[in-house]
């Protein structure tokens, strides 16, 4: 977890925030592995995000997908194809599972992932989709998919 910490009811506040894609610059979504970050803005611009894409090099459908406020807090993270997560608690959540900030933990805890928010967990750019919209992100940035999502 990062130095910063934010109270429940900032974290709260910053992952219900619209954002929008601070340009119109089109990125490649990472197909064979790799990573990008794209910055995002609240609608009034005093809030700054990043949006993580990440995936496995070897293992294609594994990776996560992460939305950090103040440059370094994550405030929300799908992971997908990897191991179980041990929660603080000691439970074993399975994957996908989802992270979302909590005071005092940052992104320790995690949940499964909800089919109402998440009904497709085996199509990953469909499950990207679905996270942006988990995170208001309501003009997503301009991906170009490649031939392997």
């Amino acid at each position: 977890m990062a130095d910063i910490e934010l109270t429940q009811a900032d974290a709260d506040l910053l992952i219900s925030l619209e954002k929008v894609r601070e340009n119109n610059d089109v990125v490649d979504y990472p197909g064979l592995g790799g990573n990008v970050c794209v910055t995002l803005v609240s609608v009034d611009k005093k809030e700054r995000f990043l949006l993580d894409v990440s995936r496995g090099r070897i293992d294609l459908l594994k990776g996560k997908y992460q939305e950090r406020g103040r440059n370094v807090i994550v405030l929300v993270r799908l992971d997908f194809g990897g191991a179980p997560h041990r929660n603080p608690d000691g439970e074993e959540i399975t994957c996908p599972h989802l992270h979302v900030y909590r005071h005092g933990f940052g992104d320790k805890w995690a949940t499964p992932v909800s089919p109402d928010h998440f009904p497709n967990s085996s199509d990953l750019w469909q499950l990207l989709q679905d996270f942006m919209r988990f995170c208001n992100i309501t003009k997503p940035p301009i991906y170009r998919r490649g031939v392997f999502p």
